[in-house]
């Protein structure tokens, strides 16, 4: 299977389930979203990248699912071509 891999603003309050599967704190619409997101792109890896060791958190108006939120920056390896 082939992967790929791409740079996404990825929003902060997914990226606890993403990265270590703990849902807690997030709604069921906001799981749901980040379930299609992970079936659609069969997503493989979600890894923030860090400057120094530090997460480098900004606002988008346009992060990859959801609405305007404080996104970070994330490689995303996946299997599905988009």
């Amino acid at each position: 299977m082939q992967k790929f891999e791409s740079t996404e603003n990825i929003p902060t309050w997914s990226l606890p389930y993403l990265i270590n599967d703990d849902p807690s704190g997030l709604t069921d619409e906001e799981i749901k979203m980040v379930d299609d997101f992970v079936n659609k792109w069969q997503v493989q890896v979600v890894s923030p990248i860090e400057v120094d060791g530090e997460a480098q958190p900004e606002f988008s108006y346009y992060p990859l699912f959801g609405q305007a939120a404080e996104v970070e920056p994330c490689i995303v390896i996946y299997a599905k071509e988009q």
